[in-house]
């Protein structure tokens, strides 16, 4: 049930990013952005077995903000997908800051949300810095990696090739980065190696079923079904 479930989540994934970009152009890609890091960020709090392993969801929708900046890179250049990871940065730090100071509120006598926020968010600054740290690194070397294989293989041929090899590295700093820092003492070893594995396996999936998305996307593009943007 859970594996058919993740498909059904990564289908949404595609359709909700897909529809942003035809609808609302370059600032749907860049709404898209704090969307899913915020969401990563509270799914990731959910372990399942899928596959036979054991994992975190937040894989997901998180390994989808890979496939915006990627659209970003192509489309539009290497700056505006650089603007894109600012703008998840930011949402991720204000949401960590904002939910701590949340949290210090004393509940009414019937509040019925306060153990489940705190279950949640008490994990939040941990979970926080180790996504943001990972984010940025890997994020900047994708968009470092993208427009180095645009450069070296440029044209529509190549653009499953700049895709996957630019997203396949990042995806594995990421989760080396994100694992160890969030948690690292929080499970057992054996626990930790499943989910790295699972974690980065998953990623993959992503990265490929996402290449015909961004050949969808700069179909539209050049076809004109893009709107124009302002930002």
């Amino acid at each position: 049930m859970n594996e058919l479930l993740w498909f059904l989540l990564l289908a949404l994934d595609f359709a909700a990013i897909m529809f942003a970009f035809r609808f609302w152009g370059k600032l749907g890609l860049f709404a898209w952005i704090p969307i899913s890091i915020i969401l990563a960020n509270i799914q990731v709090t959910k372990n399942v077995q899928i596959f036979g392993l054991e994992a975190t969801l937040g894989n997901i929708v998180y390994a989808t903000s890979f496939l915006v900046t990627d659209i970003l890179s192509e489309i539009y250049g290497k700056k505006e997908s650089s603007r894109a990871i600012r703008l998840g940065f930011f949402a991720l730090l204000s949401m960590t800051v904002l939910m701590q100071v949340a949290l210090l509120f004393q509940p009414s006598s019937s509040d019925i949300a306060d153990p489940a926020l705190h279950t949640i968010f008490g994990l939040m600054p941990r979970i926080a810095m180790g996504s943001m740290v990972a984010y940025l690194v890997s994020n900047t070397h994708d968009i470092w990696a993208y427009d180095f294989w645009k450069a070296k293989k440029p044209g529509r041929g190549y653009l499953w090739l700049r895709n996957n090899f630019s997203t396949f590295v990042s995806q594995l700093i990421d989760t080396l980065i994100f694992t160890f820092i969030a948690f690292w003492g929080v499970y057992p070893l054996s626990v930790l190696v499943q989910i790295l594995i699972s974690t980065f396996a998953l990623k993959w999936v992503v990265a490929i079923f996402d290449t015909p998305f961004i050949y969808l996307a700069r179909a539209w593009h050049e076809q004109g079904k893009i709107p124009a943007s302002s930002i």
